[in-house]
């Protein structure tokens, strides 16, 4: 690029960019640049609104943008054409909102604003770095590199032309490319640090984190990656680095921190530079105390990587404000070393303390040092650093007190003392090689002086004090040769420590007073004892004075010679050895060691050998042992088999405290801790000295074991749970190595051992019992133990025990209850009796006694079976069970209760004793018998105030009367049941009485008594049979007293009760049962069958299953008479049932019906059950339905009675319809005979008592259910599941089903005349469908005779039944070929028959079974032709012959035609010879249009079978294809039937795809030319479906009749112009699918030949009109294809637009309609070549010819106003804009906008309406590339403005406004 081109580059503006007008490609971050273009401003407005109040909403500082950036006014502002005050007041907030924006950048609300600035301010171009300053934190997202690919920096020169290289590839900028531009190009690392102070000018800290952490990591990851800092580096961040120092903002400070630190890594600074930076950051440090840490490490980094001893004084007064210094220095030092820092700090800390400079600083320096010397303790400052610090510390001293006076040098002794002290208690060496260094230079005796003074100031300066007797020093007097001087020296000491000791270190007068007690002199070491005396009074530290002390005594020579004092020295320090303190490291165990290794215990007879091996601890407590076994005298147990401390004297009670004190702290020793092996030695000899005997040891041990429940206390002794626990496991260990002899005296019943045990297995905690089962398991060998079951026993539950601490009582109850099964009296309660004995000894402890008692609670005696058996005498047991009654009667308790209840259902008793408790009390004896019963039955119905004279001793206790019978309830251990019955009967018989019901409630006592009385029949008769009359005598029974409780009691439980015992009584009893059957049933329907729950639903089923069995068995094998009463009697029941069943649940009604008819047996009794229900639904249901709600009701009602059916097997039905259908039989016509017996019959359906319209009804709706039943899908499925179906079943039902059908059939012929002709009618068609439905069920051989036989019938209708059965069979597609072959001879027959004379009905239903015949020959031959043709060719000539004859009724010759196309399409070649008779027929028919417009359907049966011979054999109708066509042709015009349209088309597809082109076309060119329409559509889908080889051959054939076809409406100019153009439209739709598969090299000549034929001289304007037509829906087909042959119609069009403007012409001979049509076709296929234009076709030759005739066809007012108008807006305005779109150039574009121009300076108003119209449109379509045509546009539209007519002016607001929306501009201005 030249040097004039830069220039230009530089001085052009962006808003001079070209882009910026063009809309093909849009600057967006959000969308496809593409996408952007398609979308108007305010869309883009309203995203960035969105995006702001989104913002707005996380920072409300954003608001003050929304009237700026975002307000409605920058919708219109266009920065280009602003002056520089505006664009640079945009440039600042535009920079303000991206430095707000930009932490929020990766939001989605802020790329909707950034969408929005881009688009209407475009910052891309305008604000380039701000918007980079924006995104740059981003730099490794996506979002910045889409960003980044919107700038314009493909110059080299640009500033951003370096990340150019990312808007290609579209990947983000990698760190280390921004790294080393950073470095690099100081400009963009200046730029980053401008970046932050431009944020923090906005104030806004919150959300600046991102900007500063992108600061930090850039500028100092840049100073890493930089080989070496520049001094141009450096001068570029220091500004900032001040700036950083200075804020407020912790970020940013942290931030320069950072980069100081990275600075100092980097780099060696000047001195000025760094004491500079440091003096800034102490002051940063002191304005921010939350970044202590933080500063001053940085502080630590700068020191440490520069220059030593640079950094000025000026930094230590601002470090000293920092209050947190010594803390935050400590914390620091815990990981880093900080003595760079302490290097500077601590020497001007000194100086500052001696010099006083700054004497405000004093105090606070004071304080600074105490801390430092005194709490940083953790500092590992490097030993030369501490001396030369305590160098400087002692010259900075000695320089001051040169110059200071006496006063000030007081002042600053006191000042700086404590320090002095701290400094040298922590570095004591570091001081004294200063003080030793110090010395060798001095030279004055001033300097010594003050050397002295300074000595004084440290804790030491007492031994360096001259003592007064001496001229040395203390040190030295301790060190001297001379006894006397260290024993002055030792002498002064004492002094010193009975003062203060000011001066004087501790560890220094420990050292010299135990260095002076190894001193040669017996004076000076007893001196030094004493001083140690004193020193241990203040000494904390006292173990290793003691220590000494020891050794001290334990010298030989000390006690050499001198047997008491070393006898004197071993008594003193043996205490040492007890301990008090178990702490492994306390002082008294190391000095109890100390003690235990002296030579003087060694040596001593009592501790000889101690120390070899063992802890001295352990000798401590052996010591004690033994010392208590030379004090105390063992004491002597009496022989007492328990150690009861109940009655122990008090010797004997302290003694045992000690035992078991001993005891517990060797075992708690020995159980853990380092000392436990010692313990565990030491057990042996406490058990071998004390408890030496086995049965003392177990004595102890059951002391422990059972002590802690002891509240008495005697001993003084707490025995905890864990004590307690320790002691059973050490007992476990002893037992488990004792003989067993031993374990036998153990286990005996005197010793303690196992009650104790028990005792231990009620304790509350686990744990202990855990321990005593261990125990236990110990014991389980020891047979000749009387505990041997109880421990057994025990361990079988000890996991129960163990879980459950009061479980030991029911498992003591229950091994008690077993042990009074053992067969040996022996053991039968040893175990039990021994634990009573052991209580009972006067040496069991109460405390032992009490809980042992506690778990014996539930072992206790009472009634049981054995016991009540071992009493012989009946009144003993009478009495008992009195009392026991009694008992229960009058006690409340619910334990007592429970205790009786369990007791007596254990005994076994007699019934009789419970029978005499049952009766009054002066009756013993059970003397009912039915005599009484019926004499109490005759008492009921005595009056009320004769039932109240009853005596009352004969009243019965009720109450107690209800709690035997409840004991009764359960009770199976009863003998002679049937004892009770009298008794039972008797007490039911009271409570019957209307006096007993009055006085009291009894429904409870009778259901008691009745479930009682249920209770003896089912243990007298468990299997329900009949008993003997020996064991229970049949009048003992009172069925009627429980008939009577059934009818008397309003409780639905009493019913049920009573039920349920008749049905036990009926298997006992049945003939006492079956004479009051039917008031049970009947109470049944009435009440129970009502109740919805599950216990009536089991009553009545128990009732059904015991009565009825009864009832059918009891008449079995009788008469027929007794037979035929047992039928009348179960219907009886059943019609109780079916009349009960409106009022029972609906849930209940199937599984009640079922269960009876199980019981009944669905094959004897089903068929009753179904006609009930027919009957009850006749006479009650439908006679309360509406007339709406009667199918309704029928529909249910016919679903209910299918699902009783179906629970039932499938023989099991058909036998029942079988049983129906006899029935329905027996009953007459109508009501005629009466019957004088009753039978079933009449229980069934009464005639007499029903009207003839109920017996019709009830007949049809038996039908009518059969039907629905055979059809249901449930009893077909178990049909399918069925396998055991008999032909002999299904043959008995087709007999039936076919007599009832003849039967009904005689009833039709005989009621013809009677009113009821349509009720025998319509039960015959229902009796049909039963048999259609059987027809499914029978057997392919029996369904061949049958039909054969129907067929023959006399009758018409059965025939025609006999032949739809057939069809049904063969529309299943049966497989059973051969024999229905057979039947195609009789059908013929059937097609055949002819009669002579006939009524006219007659006539009708013979030509149905004709129709129906043929029907049936066409389902036989689809389904079996096709494998046996030679069968069909009779029925094919029978079928011919049929349609040749022409006297033959329509329908039946519809049948035959259908039966032609079926027989054709099967025999295929064997149908030839046929076709010569047949097709002239078919044909001949199809020309009667008369007959076919009167019948349809036979229409429909012609094409059918036209079209099926057609698909068969099309390659031998070529003689009939002409007429063929023309029929199809003819008909499609005359038909209006959408099946009949359906079928000729599917034909005309045949004749299209079938026939071959050579065959086809010829003969479609023949046909006339008025059945172009329906012709067409044949050769279009022929043409479809031509090879390519065989539309080339045929081409010119069918060009020439395109040709003749295109001419149709040049011939028919006259006819109708609408009908002409649907032909012509056919003609033009066809040949368009030719065209389709032309190739170009194809189709050119013959577009030209067509084009040619239009132009033929002499051709009419229709040829004009018909070419034109056809081009534009070529156009429409090809779309751009079509603009390579277009070139040569530019012309003729624009002379065709020219002649056909009216406005140009005054040509009146042409017919205006004609012209219209033509210049509509013209336009639109402009319209279209100019839509689909990729080619460039407009040039501007082209352009310029056709745009004048264009633009004048807005004058041209041809057709009309109407028609003006459609061509106006339909035509011409879109060929026009779509014409400037195609164009493409600006120039044209402005000729074309100026013609249009002036057109709006028209005379006619409607040609100014249209160019305005018209002008609208092309700005729609050049959207902002119309801005050019803009300026000259005003002007017209100002003019237009003001027009004259009204419709015009508004249209000019209207386009004003629209242009204002397409251009977004506003145009209101410039007007």
């Amino acid at each position: 690029m030249t040097s004039l081109a830069h220039q230009l580059k530089r001085l052009a503006l962006p808003q001079n960019d070209s882009n910026l007008l063009s809309q093909r490609v849009v600057a967006s971050v959000l969308f496809d640049p593409k996408d952007a273009a398609s979308m108007d401003r305010s869309t883009f407005y309203a995203l960035g609104c969105t995006g702001l109040e989104e913002l707005m909403g996380i920072d409300p500082a954003f608001s003050e943008f929304q009237e700026t950036l975002f307000s409605q006014a920058s919708l219109t502002l266009e920065r280009s054409v602003q002056s520089k005050e505006v664009n640079k007041k945009l440039d600042k907030s535009i920079s303000l909102f991206l430095t707000r924006l930009s932490p929020y950048f990766l939001l989605k609300p802020a790329l909707k604003c950034i969408e929005w600035l881009i688009h209407r301010f475009h910052i891309q171009l305008y604000n380039q770095d701000s918007l980079i300053a924006c995104v740059l934190p981003y730099h490794e997202t996506k979002v910045f590199v889409r960003v980044i690919q919107l700038l314009k920096i493909e110059d080299p020169t640009h500033k951003w032309h370096w990340l150019h290289g990312l808007q290609k590839p579209g990947v983000p900028l990698a760190r280390g490319t921004l790294l080393t531009h950073c470095y690099k190009d100081l400009g963009f690392m200046d730029f980053i640090c401008s970046m932050v102070t431009d944020s923090v000018k906005v104030k806004h800290a919150g959300w600046l984190r991102v900007i500063f952490s992108f600061y930090a990591s850039t500028i100092v990851s840049a100073l890493d990656a930089v080989e070496k800092i520049t001094n141009s580096i450096i001068a570029k961040l220091l500004p900032f680095v001040q700036l950083g120092l200075k804020s407020n903002l912790l970020d940013y400070v942290a931030a320069t921190y950072m980069v100081v630190c990275q600075m100092a890594v980097k780099v060696v600074m000047e001195a000025q530079l760094v004491d500079s930076l440091t003096v800034q950051l102490c002051k940063s440090l002191s304005r921010m105390p939350q970044l202590s840490r933080e500063g001053l490490s940085c502080i630590i980094v700068l020191l440490q990587n520069q220059k030593e001893g640079i950094v000025g004084p000026k930094a230590f007064g601002y470090l000293c404000a920092i209050p947190t210094l010594v803390s935050t220095l400590q914390s620091i030092a815990t990981v880093h070393d900080i003595s760079p820092l302490l290097r500077y700090l601590l020497p001007h800390l000194i100086h500052s303390v001696m010099t006083q400079d700054g004497w405000f600083l004093s105090v606070f320096c004071i304080n600074l040092q105490w801390h430092l010397f005194s709490e940083y303790k953790c500092t590992n400052i490097h030993s030369s650093t501490i001396v030369v610090l305590c160098r400087m510390l002692l010259e900075e001293y000695v320089s001051c007190s040169i110059e200071l006076s006496s006063d000030r040098i007081s002042a600053l002794n006191q000042r700086i003392q404590s320090a002095v002290r701290q400094f040298e208690s922590r570095y004591p060496c570091a001081l004294d090689v200063a003080l030793e260094n110090h010395v060798k230079k001095m030279s004055s005796d001033h300097e010594k002086t003050v050397l002295h003074q300074f000595i004084s100031l440290t804790m030491s300066c007492g031994k360096y004090q001259i003592l007064p007797d001496s001229d040395t020093s203390l040190m030295l007097s301790l060190n001297h040769p001379l006894a006397s001087v260290r024993n002055m020296a030792v002498d002064y000491l004492k002094e010193i420590l009975t003062s203060e000791h000011n001066g004087f270190d501790e560890a220094f007068l420990k050292d010299a007073l135990l260095e002076r007690i190894k001193d040669d002199m017996p004076e000076i070491v007893l001196s030094a004892l004493k001083a140690l005396q004193l020193y241990l009074t203040f000494s904390l530290c006292r173990c290793s004075v003691l220590k000494e002390a020891v050794r001290v005594l334990d010298d030989p020579r000390i006690i050499e010679g001198n047997p008491d004092l070393k006898a004197q020295i071993s008594w003193e320090i043996l205490p040492f050895l007890v301990l008090t303190n178990a702490a492994p490291k306390c002082v008294e165990l190391q000095m109890a060691s100390c003690v235990a290794e002296t030579t003087l215990l060694s040596q001593h007879p009592l501790t000889h050998g101690w120390a070899k091996g063992k802890h001295s601890c352990c000798f401590t407590c052996l010591l004690i042992f033994e010392k208590r076994n030379l004090i105390l005298t063992r004491l002597c147990f009496s022989d007492e088999p328990w150690w009861n401390p109940e009655k122990m004297d008090a010797n004997t009670c302290c003694y045992v405290h000690l035992l078991c004190r001993l005891f517990d702290v060797v075992i708690s020793g020995a159980s853990q801790g380092p000392l436990a092996l010692c313990f565990k030695s030491l057990m042996q000899p406490l058990l071998q000295v004390h408890l030496n005997e086995p049965t003392t040891l177990f004595k102890f041990l059951s002391l422990l074991w059972g002590y802690n429940s002891n509240l008495g206390d005697q001993l003084d002794c707490q025995v905890s749970a864990i004590l307690q626990t320790q002691a059973l496991y050490v007992g476990k260990a002893l037992l488990c190595n004792q003989p067993i002899k031993t374990r036998n005296v153990l286990a005996a019943g005197s010793s303690p051992v196992v009650p104790s045990l028990l005792v231990c297995l009620c304790s509350g905690v686990c744990e202990v019992r855990r321990a005593a089962i261990a125990v236990l398991h110990s014991l389980s060998g020891v047979v000749s133990s009387p505990y041997y079951l109880l421990v057994e026993n025990v361990l079988k539950s000890s996991e129960e025990i163990i879980a459950d601490p009061s479980y030991l009582s029911q498992a003591l109850s229950k091994m008690y209850e077993e042990e009074l099964l053992l067969k040996d009296k022996k053991k039968k309660l040893a175990s039990i009796e021994q634990l009573l004995q052991c209580v009972q000894l006067p040496c069991c402890p109460a405390y032992t006694c009490k809980t042992l008692l506690r778990a014996l609670q539930d072992v206790h005696g009472e009634i049981t079976k054995p016991f009540f058996n071992a009493l012989g005498d009946e009144k003993i047991q009478q009495k008992i069970l009195s009392v026991l009654f009694d008992l229960l009667v009058g006690n409340k308790n619910p334990a007592c209760a429970q205790a009786i209840n369990s007791v007596f259902k254990a005994i076994a008793v007699d019934a009789e004793l419970v029978a005499n408790e049952l009766m009054p009390v002066e009756k013993q004896k059970v003397t009912a018998t039915v005599q009484q019963a019926r004499r109490s039955k005759m008492q009921t119905r005595k009056t009320q105030d004769t039932s109240r004279a009853v005596s009352e001793e004969n009243v019965v206790s009720w109450p107690r009367v209800t709690l035997i019978l409840e004991l009764l309830q359960h009770k199976k251990k009863l003998r002679r049941a049937e004892c009770l019955v009298p008794a039972l009967f008797n007490l039911l018989s009271r409570c019957l009485e209307p006096a007993a019901a009055e006085q009291e409630n009894l429904e409870y006592t009778k259901q008691l008594i009745l479930s009682c009385l249920l209770n003896v029949c089912q243990k007298l008769s468990p299997d329900g049979g009949p008993i003997s009359k020996d064991v229970l005598e049949e009048d003992k029974f009172n069925v009627e007293l429980v008939v009577q409780c059934v009818r008397m009691s309003d409780m639905p439980q009493t019913h049920h009760h009573a039920l349920l015992l008749l049905g036990a009584l009926a298997g006992i009893f049945p003939e006492k049962v079956l004479h009051n059957i039917m008031p049970i049933f009947t109470f049944m329907g009435s009440n129970i069958m009502r109740l919805d729950d599950t216990y009536s639903f089991q009553v009545i089923n128990k009732t059904v299953q015991a009565v009825i069995p009864a009832l059918i068995k009891a008449n079995e094998g009788g008469s027929a008479q007794s037979e035929g009463n047992m039928e009348t009697v179960v219907s009886h029941i059943v019609h109780v049932f079916v009349d009960a069943l409106p009022h029972v649940p609906e849930h209940r009604r199937l599984p009640i019906l079922s269960q009876l008819m199980n019981t009944l047996g669905p094959s004897r009794f089903l068929w009753v059950l179904m006609l009930l229900l027919f009957k009850q639904h006749v006479t009650q249901t439908s006679v309360s339905a509406t007339g709406a709600e009667k199918e309704a009701v029928v529909e249910r009602d016919q679903d209910f009675w299918i699902s009783v059916c179906c629970e039932f097997e499938v023989k099991e039905q058909l036998t029942s319809i079988i049983r129906i259908l006899q029935y329905l039989m027996t009953l007459p016509q109508d009501k005629e005979e009466v019957k004088k017996e009753e039978t079933v019959s009449d229980v069934i359906f009464s005639v007499e008592a029903n009207s003839g319209k109920d017996l019709r009804h009830f007949k049809f709706l038996s039908i009518s259910f059969m039907a629905q039943l055979l059809a249901s899908d449930r009893f077909v499925g178990k049909v399918a599941d069925c396998e055991d179906i008999t032909e002999s079943t299904l043959q008995t039902l087709l007999e039936e089903v076919l007599r009832y059908i003849h039967a009904v059939a005689r009833c039709v012929e005989d009621n013809a005349d009677k009113p009821t002709a349509k009720f025998w009618r319509a039960l015959l068609s229902k009796s049909y469908d039963i048999l259609d439905k059987v027809n499914a069920l029978l057997p392919m051989d029996s369904f061949i005779m049958v039909m054969r036989g129907l067929m023959g019938n006399q009758l018409a209708s059965v025939r025609r039944k006999a032949m739809e059965l057939l069809n049904n069979k063969l529309q299943q597609r049966t497989q059973w070929i051969t024999v229905l072959l057979e039947l195609i001879g009789v059908l013929l027959k059937i097609v055949g028959r002819r009669h002579g004379q006939v009524t006219a009905q007659e006539e009708e239903e013979l030509a149905i079974n004709r129709q129906t015949a043929l029907y049936s020959l066409k389902l036989l031959c689809r389904n079996f032709g096709s494998g046996h043709q030679e069968p069909f060719v009779p029925v094919l000539k029978k079928a011919v012959e049929l349609v040749a004859d022409k006297d033959e009724e329509k329908n039946v010759m519809g049948s035959a035609l259908l039966c032609v196309a079926e027989v054709t399409s099967t025999l295929k070649a064997l149908a030839i010879p046929q076709l010569h008779s047949l097709m002239p027929a078919v044909l001949d028919t199809l020309k009667e249009r008369k007959d076919l417009l009167n019948n349809e359907i036979y229409l429909l049966s012609a094409v059918t079978a036209l079209q099926r011979v057609s698909e068969t054999l099309p390659h031998f109708i070529s003689p009939y294809l002409e007429d063929t066509i023309s029929q199809v042709c003819i008909t499609k015009r005359l038909t209006s039937c959408p099946q009949l349209s359906v079928r000729l088309s599917s034909l005309s597809t045949t004749l299209a795809t079938k026939v071959p082109p050579r065959v086809l076309i010829p003969t479609i060119t023949k046909c006339h030319c008025n059945r172009l329409g329906p012709l067409m559509i044949i050769l279009k889908e022929h043409i479809t479906h031509m090879e390519k080889d065989q539309l080339n051959n045929h081409q010119s054939e069918l060009t020439s009749f395109f040709l003749s076809a295109l001419d149709f409406r040049a011939q028919h100019c006259q006819g109708d112009l609408k009908k002409t153009g649907e032909i012509e439209g056919c003609v033009i739709d066809c040949l368009l699918v030719m065209v389709m598969k032309l190739s170009e090299v194809t189709f050119r000549p013959l577009f030209f030949k067509l084009f040619d034929w239009s132009k033929m001289d002499g051709a009419s304007k229709n040829r004009l009109l018909t070419f034109y037509r056809l081009a534009d829906s070529i156009a429409n087909k090809l779309k751009g294809l079509f603009v390579l042959f277009a070139g040569q119609l530019v012309k003729p069009i624009s002379e065709l637009l020219r002649q056909l403007n009216i406005s140009h012409t005054d040509d009146d001979e042409d017919n205006v309609t004609k012209s219209s049509l033509l210049l509509q076709y013209v336009l639109d296929c402009l319209h279209k070549i100019f839509l689909y234009d990729t080619q460039r076709f407009l040039s501007k030759e082209r352009a310029d010819a056709l745009l004048g005739p264009l633009v004048d066809q807005l004058e041209n007012m041809l057709g009309g106003d109407e028609i003006y108008k459609t061509h106006i807006t339909k035509h011409l305005v879109p060929c026009i804009a779509q014409f400037a779109v195609a164009m493409g150039d600006d120039s044209q574009w402005k000729v074309l906008n100026y013609q249009i121009l002036l057109k709006t300076r028209h005379s006619s108003p409607k040609v100014r309406f249209s160019a305005l119209v018209m002008l609208l449109e092309l700005a729609s379509k050049l959207r902002e590339n119309y801005m050019v045509l803009l300026p000259e546009t005003i002007p017209f539209l100002a003019e237009l403005m003001e027009d004259e007519c009204e419709e015009v002016e508004q249209q000019v607001q209207k386009v004003i406004h629209e242009m204002e929306t397409i251009l977004g501009e506003p145009l209101q201005s410039y007007f």
